[in-house]
């Protein structure tokens, strides 16, 4: 934590008032705290804390550690080697924030962390405002090697236009930060911290470690040196023998799991300059703070903060345990799905049709056959990989509407046995994204637009995508179609599925696809029919779910290269295919991610 003599120019008063009030919690506490340590004389840190917060410090414990117990209850401070390798990793996502004025003059530092692939936390009082971000840096990679001397620090500008959400109160902002650095590194190589919503992450009691960049210096860290003293409302308290930690750190437990936002010490109210303790914002607290302003965002900003709150469980957390809705049948009456003639008569582009061993997969419907209908498009599944074979959507640029997300409540679909649906207990607590294969806007126009926009929200429709690819390109590819189809009021007809491959991955029980694909058919304005086919690959980006991030590129190929990959065949949509020759296999597309 910088303290308020240490920042004359940036936020000085704000560091004292934080301060004054972190002190005001401590006195207020005293007598709590007191009787609270005499109790862990006798009890351990699992007896002492709240039931529900005990059960939760227990539940998110690898079962493969067999002394996380021993060390919480302080009988044993052994830890497995790998517990430095999570630190290191932890640390990636932790920068120095070097905050600048207009002229580009060093105010001063403070610390920040990634919490999503593009998302940075950090104080309110390291960055108060969008004008304090939009002229100041992260810095990933400033610490010192094993031959202690600095390494090549990586600087991102803030991009706080894209996001920025920001509490006085809670002492937190958080921001989104370019995703190339001056030097064109990406800054997907430091991985993000996850936030976890419920509480109970440490305990009173427990030691917490900070990882840091103590009064502007290279990263730092203080290892199982904090002992929590009290969490009262939305702040946690903690011993420290020792130097205070930069304003904006991450507070550990001992699975490198973030517990608190690291903003405040406790001045000693004797004057003497000292500090008796050490205080940082519950994530709980923040989590919840922006979970209650993301109904007023506007969709791209709730995209941006996807990655960002979903809620860790356990690897083995049974479907019937998480939320999830299913609509009555007859809520599906009367729904057509796609409709091939949407480009014309002259332009009918029928469903694909199959190879013999994927007719075999192909999950029956109810009421026969084996298409989903919903609004304005239609959705053919897998039984053995529980995804779609393909979604296929009808797009009318001249009557898109917009409407509002409906806080993604998502549905099981009736009319195909539950076995062959994929739930949220595949989604949760790590970095897959419930990827909509119809995007949400697509289908959303004429008089039955709202009917649209809830049938987009069926588990059916979705894919699991990691974060990095539904968030970033994937999503410009999306953009990219609608775009053209908006501005040039133009109806567009746009197959998308994932590539099933026997060497998929296996995760949570499930197949992941390492390839999605797009094929998009429009008549253009010289009355011409064009197809279009694209391959996005998430392969790097799904090797470990938890922590790995990568470069991943889109690819523009032959139609016929998607038929050989899905058993599909798209028809005479090849003939309007002006890549789909011997000469032309692959050609890279370059998709600007706006910000």
């Amino acid at each position: 934590m910088l303290r308020g003599d240490q920042l004359p120019q940036i936020n000085g008063d704000l560091v004292a008032m934080q301060q004054q009030q972190a002190l005001r919690r401590y006195i207020e506490r005293t007598g709590i705290r007191e009787n609270s340590a005499h109790e862990l004389k006798s009890k351990s840190p699992l007896e002492v804390d709240t039931r529900e917060r005990a059960s939760f410090r227990r539940a998110i414990i690898n079962p493969l550690d067999g002394l996380a117990i021993e060390r919480i209850i302080g009988n044993n401070d052994l830890f497995p080697i790998s517990y430095l390798e999570g630190g290191l990793k932890a640390g990636r996502a932790v920068c120095r924030i070097e905050v600048r004025d207009r002229l580009g003059r060093v105010l001063g530092y403070g610390t920040g962390f990634l919490v999503s692939p593009c998302l940075l936390l950090t104080n309110n009082h390291v960055l108060e405002n969008e004008d304090a971000a939009l002229f100041s840096l992260g810095q990933f990679n400033y610490e010192l090697g094993l031959d202690l001397k600095e390494r090549r620090a990586v600087n991102f500008r803030f991009v706080p236009g894209r996001f920025f959400m920001t509490d006085a109160k809670l002492d937190f902002t958080l921001v989104a930060l370019e995703e190339l650095s001056s030097d064109k590194s990406p800054l997907s190589e430091f991985g993000f911290l996850p936030l976890l919503r419920p509480s109970g992450k440490a305990l009173i009691g427990e030691y917490v470690s900070i990882i840091q960049h103590p009064g502007g210096a290279p990263k730092a860290v203080t290892i199982r040196e904090n002992k929590i003293t009290d969490v009262v409302d939305d702040y946690i308290q903690y011993s420290s023998d020792t130097m205070e930690g930069s304003s904006g750190s991450p507070v550990f437990n001992d699975e490198w799991i973030v517990v608190a936002l690291h903003h405040a010490g406790v001045p000693d109210p004797k004057g003497n300059g000292q500090y008796i303790a050490n205080e940082g914002i519950r994530i709980s607290s923040i989590v919840d703070f922006v979970r209650s302003q993301q109904s007023g965002l506007a969709d791209d900003r709730k995209m941006l903060l996807d990655a960002m709150m979903k809620q860790w469980q356990f690897n083995d957390i049974k479907a019937e345990t998480m939320p999830a809705e299913e609509l009555s049948i007859d809520s599906y009456d009367g729904l057509t799905g796609y409709d091939p003639a949407f480009l014309g008569e002259e332009y009918t582009v029928p469903h694909p049709t199959y190879s013999s061993n994927v007719v075999q997969d192909l999950a029956p419907v109810s009421s026969g056959g084996t298409i989903l209908h919903y609004t304005h498009f239609s959705i053919v599944m897998s039984k053995t990989r529980r995804l779609a074979y393909y979604t296929v959507v009808n797009i009318d640029g001249n009557q898109l509407i917009d409407v509002q997300r409906d806080n993604d409540k998502w549905y099981f679909d009736p009319r195909i046995d539950r076995l062959y649906q994929c739930g949220p207990e595949l989604y949760s607590g790590n970095s897959l994204d419930r990827g909509h294969l119809v995007r949400r806007r697509d289908p959303v126009w004429g008089d039955k637009a709202e009917e649209a926009n809830r049938d987009t929200f069926h588990f059916t429709n979705c894919s699991p995508q990691h974060a990095y690819l539904n968030q970033n390109t994937w999503l410009e590819l999306e953009n990219y179609i609608l775009d053209h189809a908006e501005n040039d009021k133009l109806k567009v007809t746009v197959f998308t599925g994932p590539v099933f491959r026997t060497d998929d991955r296996v995760y949570r029980g499930v197949q992941i696809p390492a390839e999605f694909w797009k094929v998009a058919a429009m008549v253009k304005v010289d009355g011409t029919l064009s197809a279009t086919a694209y391959l996005q690959t998430q392969k790097n980006l799904i090797e470990n779910l938890e922590f790995a991030y990568g470069a991943f590129k889109t690819y523009q190929v032959p139609i016929s290269r998607i038929e050989e990959l899905t058993g599909l065949q798209f028809g005479e949509l090849r003939d309007h295919d002006p890549i789909d020759s011997p000469e032309v296999q692959v050609i890279e597309v370059a998709l600007d991610i706006k910000v």
